[in-house]
């Protein structure tokens, strides 16, 4: 590979089409405040380097990333690009991923509106991310060990597995399909409304209406806290450990949990079985 070490690029498209370059402790900024700097390019790796400036990695291929920082003005940096490893990098541009495919990021801080739109094939590990509307229509996802902050997210995604996550947020959830979340904490109001195949197993999940207008949504030993008006018009089945607030109109399935406070059952086509057993009680 082509090497290019401590240079500065602010020219438009200044490394357009590039094959095999190697970046290192380079920096793209300047007063000709060029976008698309590495535009059409393929097997690109940059390290120690930093962008400020907007569009960076459009329709590339194979793109390595690693100790880098993309601040705020290298806005959507990754667009349209497949095959792209992230490692130890400070992610701090807005609407940093969409319409990728094959995207690892690993040991890294994201701080990025509208994240990952429409992507593909995505593996999360080790990473602290914060944004709102993060992973919107994403498929085939691989989160682990991340702490995640931030409203209305992983809304539409399809195909995910979560495991070992702090999620903070709002909204979360809603028409995902085929999601598994396991041994994670879940903080946060309206979670998984309108989802299908919804599964959270070893999860403590808090916030007011959970999981309401759900098909298919299972809970396998999971706590809730400060959980009322939970599963509204939900097909569910559910194993829950704690006290719960309040229960309301559960179409079918089966729940236990040691006690709840308040079960509604004011709609005549919630048939949903409530078993209170107090056996499930977290010892």
């Amino acid at each position: 590979m082509q090497i290019i070490e401590n240079k500065s690029f602010d020219m438009e498209r200044a490394l357009y089409g590039s094959d095999g370059i190697k970046l290192i402790n380079c920096t793209f900024e300047g007063e000709a405040d060029g976008e698309s700097a590495l535009k059409e390019s393929k097997n690109i790796e940059a390290y120690n380097s930093t962008f400020k400036l907007r569009y960076p990695f459009w329709h590339d291929q194979n793109v390595l990333v690693k100790n880098c920082s993309l601040l705020e003005t290298a806005r959507a940096p990754f667009w349209y690009s497949e095959n792209i490893t992230v490692d130890k990098t400070s992610l701090q541009a807005p609407k940093a991923l969409r319409e990728c495919n094959e995207i690892s990021i690993t040991d890294s801080d994201i701080n990025s509106s509208e994240f990952g739109w429409n992507c593909q094939n995505i593996e999360f590990k080790g990473v602290k991310a914060h944004g709102e509307y993060f992973m919107l229509r994403a498929e085939n996802i691989t989160i682990k060990d991340v702490d995640f902050s931030g409203k209305y997210s992983f809304q539409y995604i399809r195909n995910a597995l979560f495991e070992n996550c702090t999620l903070n947020t709002k909204d979360a959830f809603w028409h995902a399909e085929n999601v598994y979340v396991k041994n994670s904490i879940v903080n946060g109001e309206y979670l998984g409304w309108y989802s299908k195949k919804l599964t959270l197993e070893s999860c403590i999940i808090t916030g007011t209406q959970p999981l309401c207008y759900a098909q298919g949504l299972k809970l396998i030993n999971c706590e809730m806290h400060l959980c009322d008006l939970a599963f509204e018009k939900s097909d569910v089945e559910a194993s829950i450990t704690t006290p719960v607030i309040s229960i309301k109109n559960p179409s079918s399935g089966r729940i236990t949990a040691p006690s709840v406070d308040e079960i509604i059952m004011s709609d005549k086509e919630a048939k949903c079985e409530i078993v209170l057993n107090k056996e499930e009680a977290l010892v």
